[in-house]
């Protein structure tokens, strides 16, 4: 299997993103869950007389980061846990992530952190999954490798550990955030210009590899080929899109 492209996959909620986070010159922006930097470089090229730090736990997404970054001057990246990181006090202000934040294992002291890290009157702008019955390429998924919808039950570190805006909302007013906001983003993922390219890049989601590895040997095939079709289902002329949808979350520090 190939690495993954996460850019290419969430390139239709980009705008959202920038669009909420309207990154201004005196900006100091910190990014959380940062990937392979795309969201960082954005932001840093826009905060030019400020700066920014992107923060992930993935070291080989780190360097390609730090490979893509060599012209930005004002930017900085660092293997860092932004539930309990070190961050000047006070230093950023905004705090910025696309898909990161509902992997916090502890979202209660990672919230706390992250506002500790911004000024007050800073501005929190992130992205998370709404429920996984909400999202065509999780119910693919699993009615094809488990053969039955997708489960409702989330735990932290989930990729939807976030979904439930009340969850949300009560986490953020609880750490020092204010004026909480969520809207209903829509968009599709791009797995791939084919449906070999997407059937590849989906089994390397933990959503589909947990699932193929619980079916016994003799399942796999079948399920994998009932994957395949939904691949080749959903094959346009402009690649493989699934349907999803997601929360752009806003709120400022108080």
């Amino acid at each position: 299997m190939g690495d993954f492209d996460y850019d290419a996959e969430l390139r239709r909620y980009d705008r959202h993103l920038r669009e909420a986070a309207d990154v201004q010159p005196d900006d100091h922006v910190l990014d959380l869950g940062c990937g392979a930097g795309q969201t960082t470089r954005a932001a840093a090229r826009l905060a030019i007389r400020g700066s920014a730090l992107g923060v992930d736990l993935s070291a080989p997404m780190l360097a390609r980061a730090e490979r893509a970054a060599a012209d930005v001057p004002n930017l900085r990246f660092a293997r860092a846990d932004a539930q309990v990181h070190p961050f000047p006090p006070a230093a950023f202000t905004l705090g910025l992530s696309r898909f990161g934040t509902m992997f916090f294992e502890d979202p209660a002291a990672a919230f706390a952190n992250i506002a500790r890290a911004l000024r007050p009157g800073g501005r929190l702008v992130q992205l998370v999954w709404q429920e996984r019955r909400r999202q065509e390429w999780v119910t693919a998924i699993h009615r094809s490798l488990a053969e039955a919808d997708p489960p409702d039950s989330t735990a932290p570190g989930d990729a939807f550990s976030l979904a439930d805006p009340a969850t949300v909302r009560s986490v953020l007013t609880a750490n020092r955030f204010a004026d909480v906001e969520l809207a209903d983003v829509r968009e599709p993922l791009w797995y791939g210009p084919d449906p070999a390219a997407a059937l590849d890049a989906v089994l390397q989601l933990r959503e589909a590899s947990d699932l193929i590895a619980a079916r016994a040997a003799g399942d796999k095939d079948r399920a994998l080929a009932r994957l395949r079709g939904e691949m080749t289902e959903h094959h346009g002329r402009d690649g493989v899109w699934f349907d999803a949808r997601a929360w752009l979350v806003t709120a400022r520090r108080t």
